[in-house]
Formats: C-alpha cells, structure tokens, sequence
C-alpha cells in the first residue's frame, strides 16, 4: 500500500486523539480538502493539532497509524479497491479499531468521501458500526475548483447521531451539507445526480457541435441555451467550447484545469448500473 496519508501537527505539540483529524488521499480533491479543513479547525480553535499549512508536518504511512492518532479520519480515494484496501488489510483502518476498547471505537469518526461501489460502501459501514465507531459515506459535488473553493456539496448517508457528528469536520470544507438517508444513501444520490450530469455535459457537447456547423456563433447559442429550457450547468458553467461563455472561465480554456477527468466519469455510471434495482 502506498503511503497517502498526512497528519499535520502544531508546532510538534503531541496532541491528543481527540483533538487530532487525519486525511488520507492528498489528490488533486483531497488536498485541497485537507488544506480547508486543517486551516479553518485551527484559525477557530488555535488548541487544535492539526492544520495544513504553517506547521510542522508529520507523516505516518498506514492507516491503522492514523486511527491510533487520530478520531477523525477522512478518506478521499479514487475507488472501490482503495477504500478496501485502506479499511481492511492488515496494516487498515479496522486493525486499529479491533485493538480499541469499545469506548475509544465510540469516539471515532471516519468521514469516507470517495465516490465508491454502494455494497462495498455499506458492508465496510457495517462492519465500522459493529465495532462500535461511526462512519458515513459523504461523496462531494463541486470539482477542484469547489474543493478549492470551500464550496463543495456533501452527500451523507449514515445514522443521524454519526451525520451531526461529521457536520463541522464537512463544514469547514464545504457549503451544503445534506443527510440523505441511512448507510449509502449518500452514494446513490451522487451517482443518481452524476448520471444526469454526464448525459447533460454529451447533450451540450453535441448541441455546441451541431450549432457551429449550422453557422451559430458559439457565445450566441450558449447565450440561448442558457436562458431557455436546455439551461443546465454543464451549458452554463462547464461548456466545452472555449468563448461560449465571455463572463466565464471554463476548464475548456484552461487545458481542462479543473475539470472532472472523463475517466472518473466513466468509473461512476457503472455503479449506477451494477446496483441492484428490484
């Protein structure tokens, strides 16, 4: 396993587990997450131990390490096999919560923001319960540029004691925070409304297409889009013709700086499908 995780420390302080967060999955969401959150706890409360920036840094290389250092723990990784590997090999995340008596598993949070199979999802949340700890899924809308931002969506599923247990870690990196249910309901709103964005953005994408070959000028039919019934983000922040939007930046002018990969988009739309529907 690859070590992906930091745990940033005040001033070399030796702090308390419960004054401690971790972050594992410094990627180009989770970093700036991280940065967030660390900035943010420690400008409210200067006792905490942890920030992102200004500090000495240090850098444990398992997750069972963070789990012993930290009681909250949030987790930002690509897919489903990350997020098995970090919670249950032998160096994870339940290796520490098995060797916890149930009172230190009590005060343990684990915040799992990656967009993941919803049965993997639940069955690792199931087996976080009943070792007495809290979890929920809590995937994210809004980008890197929301990341960055601070204005991210949070998607949370899970029980309602462990949502407002988790509501000011995910305040502090996000704008909305919404409880969608129990165990996965999270997942299966972002991956309900993933799937609607990646139909939009192909609809856009083609619609942008035909309107030039007619002889549309590109600006001219976003203009039109967007302020009539095919009005839609993926037209009106995110369209993939660069001047469509003389107000805005879209990645399209950036060399896709900020975009989402179509990569990621692909690893979504299949869960959509492989979860069963009776």
């Amino acid at each position: 396993m690859k070590p992906t995780l930091c745990v940033f420390q005040v001033l070399g302080r030796r702090p308390t587990r419960a004054h401690t967060t971790a972050f594992i999955g410094l990627g180009r969401m989770g970093s700036e997450m991280a940065y967030n959150l660390f900035s943010k706890k420690y400008a409210e409360a200067p006792e905490s131990s942890f920030v992102f920036s200004g500090a000495n840094v240090d850098i444990v290389h398992t997750p069972e390490k963070a789990v012993r250092s930290a009681e909250t723990i949030v987790t930002m990784l690509p897919s489903s096999p990350e997020v098995q590997s970090v919670y249950t090999e032998s160096n994870g995340i339940m290796s520490a919560l098995r060797s916890f008596p149930s009172t230190e598993s009590a005060q343990t949070l684990l915040v799992d923001s990656t967009t993941l199979d919803i049965d993997v999802s639940r069955r690792i949340a199931s087996e976080v319960v009943q070792l007495k700890a809290h979890m929920i899924d809590a995937p994210v809308s809004g980008g890197v540029s929301g990341a960055k931002a601070g204005t991210l969506s949070f998607l949370v599923g899970g029980t309602e004691a462990a949502f407002q247990k988790a509501q000011p870690v995910l305040s502090r990196m996000g704008k909305r925070v919404i409880h969608c249910g129990s165990s996965g309901a999270g997942l299966s709103a972002k991956i309900c409304n993933n799937l609607v964005l990646g139909v939009q953005q192909i609809v856009v994408a083609e619609a942008m297409l035909l309107g030039q070959k007619l002889g549309l000028d590109p600006a001219v039919l976003a203009g039109v889009i967007n302020s009539s019934t095919g009005a839609c983000w993926a037209s009106s922040v995110n369209n993939p013709v660069p001047s469509s939007l003389p107000d805005k930046s879209p990645p399209c002018e950036k060399d896709y700086e900020g975009g989402f990969a179509t990569a990621l988009m692909l690893k979504v739309l299949p869960a959509r499908f492989n979860t069963s529907i009776c």
